[in-house]
């Protein structure tokens, strides 16, 4: 049997904590007293457990604690089992909600008086984001919402915006660090939130960060009262059994496979973007080094022009030094005469001309040399070219091919999900 702690008292049954479930049993005349003898008395099976007084606060807070403790499990242990997305229309997640709201408001002080401040829960989630920068954005967007009016409504606006972003076991934290010194303007003293059993939740919440939440916060009515637990999800009776576990375990092995496919396929999908991914960074590679390798091309035709022109210009001054020396040669005899005179007369003019011709044919022999140097590289350059927009055709196709194959994949993907969709259906309806 459950200590005291663990009990949940609900109308005329009493509600324990077993496991993952709440037992019911019927209280038969249970009075809430101390027993006036002070010796202590072995009670026998048959009769009823006097239950001893508690502080009704006291009560509240183990109730919102254990509720919380079970939403909880199963809110993880559904969204594991099978494996997707939670959303506005799952009934754990609203179960969570409304607990939560309970919890955060449970010993919240009344208004004072007629003109006294009303105490809400938005003014203590405000205060979040003075104590880290990641609250701002969220409480931001609340501010800005056209379709939240009242305090309740950006309040609750505020902790499904924390549930997706992952971060409300943190921010709660962050409020039972700061209690002393800030929530004690907002709580009675023995409010759940002033209490060591703050730390439970806080711990709950931080186990939520492993569920994947997408809730569209601007199309629900969130200023209205939120729904009532359905406690049947939670409940189990005495006489409890199964008749359908057959069947149900059928389903939830063709729903493992149904998941073990669809997970592959997830698997085989992301494989192929990330293939896709890198050929397309290959290509912009590619397309890089043909750019780069066309400029180069260009600046080595601006190099073989210049040779050219470069060889142009020597020849056409060897031409004239050669047209000279033959109209030299065709004279008349005074002219060679003169020459001779001319040749015993200044010798050292015509050396210095002989070393300037030998100087041109150098030059002009490394211009030639250069100039087959630079053809050479071309023709080289236009082959790598070639074989550069060769592959770069060849990338090109095996991505078309990729992506062909990875619509395939989606259609597929789609087509599993729907198959997927159908024996949920069926299970959650005969559940």
């Amino acid at each position: 049997m459950a200590g005291a702690q663990d009990t949940i008292y609900l109308c005329n049954f009493r509600v324990s904590v077993d496991g993952e479930w709440l037992c019911l049993k019927e209280l038969q005349d249970v009075e809430f007293s101390v027993p006036e003898s002070s010796q202590p008395s072995t009670p026998s099976l048959d009769d009823p457990i006097p239950l001893i007084a508690r502080d009704p606060m006291m009560i509240e807070r183990s109730n919102l604690v254990n509720i919380s403790k079970l939403i909880v499990k199963e809110l993880i242990e559904t969204s594991l089992k099978y494996g997707r997305m939670l959303d506005t229309d799952h009934m754990p997640l609203q179960h969570f909600f409304i607990v939560l709201e309970h919890v955060l408001r449970h010993g919240l002080k009344p208004k004072k008086g007629l003109l006294g401040p009303k105490k809400e829960l938005w003014d203590i989630l405000q205060v979040v984001e003075k104590y880290t920068l990641d609250a701002q954005d969220i409480t931001s967007s609340v501010r800005d919402l056209p379709t939240v009016s009242t305090h309740m409504g950006r309040a609750r606006a505020w902790l499904r915006l924390a549930l997706m972003q992952k971060k409300l076991g943190d921010y709660l934290k962050i409020l039972i660090d700061h209690r002393d010194d800030l929530l004690s303007e907002y709580f009675e003293p023995d409010a759940l939130m002033m209490s060591e059993e703050a730390i439970i939740i806080v711990g709950l919440l931080v186990g939520l960060n492993v569920i994947d939440c997408n809730l569209c916060v601007k199309e629900e009515d969130l200023d209205c009262q939120q729904g009532v637990i359905d406690f049947s999800l939670y409940l189990r009776s005495s006489n409890y059994c199964s008749e359908n576990s057959s069947e149900e375990d059928l389903d939830q092995e063709h729903m493992t496979t149904v998941l073990d496919q669809k997970n592959y396929i997830e698997e085989l999908n992301r494989h192929l973007n990330a293939t896709v991914t890198n050929l397309q960074s290959k290509v912009e590679t590619l397309m890089t080094t043909n750019a780069l390798m066309k400029e180069d091309l260009a600046i080595a035709k601006n190099n073989i022009l210049a040779l050219n022109q470069e060889n142009m210009s020597l020849k056409k001054e060897l031409g004239l030094d050669v047209n000279a020396e033959h109209s030299d040669e065709g004279g008349g005899f005074i002219e060679s005469s003169r020459k001779k005179a001319v040749q015993v007369v200044k010798p050292s003019e015509v050396e210095e001309l002989r070393q300037q011709l030998e100087n041109e044919k150098k030059h002009r022999q490394e211009a030639e040399k250069e100039l087959d140097l630079q053809i050479s590289l071309k023709a080289e350059m236009e082959v790598a070219m070639k074989l550069l927009e060769k592959d770069i055709h060849e990338k090109q196709d095996t991505i078309v091919s990729l992506r062909r194959q990875l619509d395939d994949i989606k259609l597929i993907n789609l087509e599993m999900y729907r198959k997927l969709q159908c024996p949920y259906r069926t299970l959650y309806n005969q559940r």
